[in-house]
């Protein structure tokens, strides 16, 4: 994609990805992804902030040229996660004047992971302006969103905020500016739960930080640019809150149709008392899709067949990544089926140490369920049912 004016002297130069559909050998893309870069030519300096991946090198390179860039005296390193670092070092190198502006525990992972050499940085600390003349870049830390190190750049006379990977979609938009997320709320959702979610608590002080600033224009790392920034802060404010929805999550997998029946069976159940529920057959889901709903679930049920005596590892999986993200959900329960023996349930429980969560009580069979078994997941419907009700979000 071309260079974009976002404002005079500030531009959009980064690369758009249409045809990845794997990030980090793990998260599907299933509509692509960019990689936004930013550059401000100021009267006496101009800075870069951010690069692409290093596989569309030859894009950003193409689009300083178009807006006339012959060089470059900063480059602003607002994370050190290849896909916005990887050529850092590379586009520093072009010039012996450039500096690579950072924090200070960024700088020690661009060493580390790049081996860029120490004389080639300008360390700065929280808060401190860098004078391009008649643009001012200011350096907000944003730690743990979502590494140790991330911090944002704010173009003060523009009241343009640039967050890295905070507020981003895993998106190749077709048009990169964004009065609002409504277009865009399943990606971005999405990308929240995969990739912010673990870090609910900055998330949110993060967002009251920004709320004390004029933020105008916000350009993430990932996905479009926004002309009314209070559209995804305010979707990120609903995800990273507390509160919940009265709906299920139930992430299973059935070897010989058992577990599939009980989870058919009790899905029907649920529903009948007024309960979303979101079924998700481990073998076939997009794991991007689950990790979304769990954003607001309130329950999460595990359904899993035996494998020799513990849990499918398809469920095993499962159960690590809602362990791993953290979701704020206030219920869980187990249910499935074995043949000759299983610890399908304390297995998973002792998996969840991350979830802050009720357990209520599991219906673990064996073989087919027979009529008390389908009564066992009447009483569990009955019992999330009461535990919905008792925090409000049922009637």
């Amino acid at each position: 994609m071309a260079a974009h004016k976002i404002k005079e002297n500030l531009y959009f130069v980064g690369a758009i990805d249409w045809n990845r559909r794997l990030f980090d050998s793990l998260i599907p893309l299933p509509d692509g992804t960019s990689y936004n870069a930013y550059l401000v030519k100021g009267n006496d300096k101009t800075a870069l902030i951010d690069t692409v991946d290093p596989s569309k090198g030859h894009e950003l390179l193409a689009n300083l040229n178009q807006v006339g860039v012959s060089k470059l005296d900063y480059v602003i390193a607002n994370h050190a996660e290849q896909d916005h670092s990887g050529l850092v070092g590379k586009i520093a190198s072009l010039d012996p004047r450039t500096k690579v502006v950072t924090n200070a525990k960024c700088k020690e992972f661009l060493r580390e992971h790049l081996l860029i050499p120490d004389d080639k940085f300008i360390t700065i600390a929280d808060g401190e302006t860098l004078p391009l003349g008649g643009k001012t870049l200011q350096f907000v830390f944003a730690p743990w969103v979502h590494w140790p190190e991330t911090m944002f750049t704010y173009v003060v006379e523009d009241n343009a905020l640039f967050t890295c990977d905070f507020l981003g979609s895993h998106l190749a938009p077709h048009n990169m500016f964004a009065e609002n997320c409504e277009g865009f709320h399943d990606a971005a959702k999405r990308y929240y739960a995969e990739i912010m979610m673990p870090f609910r608590t900055s998330v949110r002080k993060h967002l009251e930080r920004i709320k004390g600033m004029d933020v105008r224009i916000l350009g993430p790392s990932h996905g479009p640019i926004y002309t009314n920034p209070a559209s995804i802060t305010g979707a990120y404010s609903d995800w990273a809150s507390d509160a919940v929805k009265n709906e299920v999550v139930l992430p299973y997998v059935s070897m010989h149709g058992s577990t599939q029946k009980m989870v058919d069976h009790l899905t029907n159940r649920l529903v009948e008392r007024g309960i979303v529920v979101k079924p998700f057959d481990l073998v076939v889901t997009d794991l991007g899709k689950l990790a979304a709903a769990l954003v607001d679930a309130a329950t999460i049920v595990i359904g899993a067949s035996a494998v020799l005596v513990g849990p499918h590892p398809q469920a095993i999986y499962a159960t690590y990544l809602a362990n791993a993200l953290r979701p704020k959900a206030r219920f869980a329960s187990v249910i499935g089926s074995y043949g000759w023996g299983a610890k399908i349930v304390e297995t998973i429980q002792a998996m969840i140490p991350n979830l802050k969560v009720e357990l209520v009580p599991p219906v673990v069979v064996k073989g087919y369920p027979k009529e008390q078994d389908l009564e066992a997941l009447e009483k569990l419907a009955d019992g999330i049912l009461e535990k919905h009700k008792s925090i409000g979000i049922a009637g």
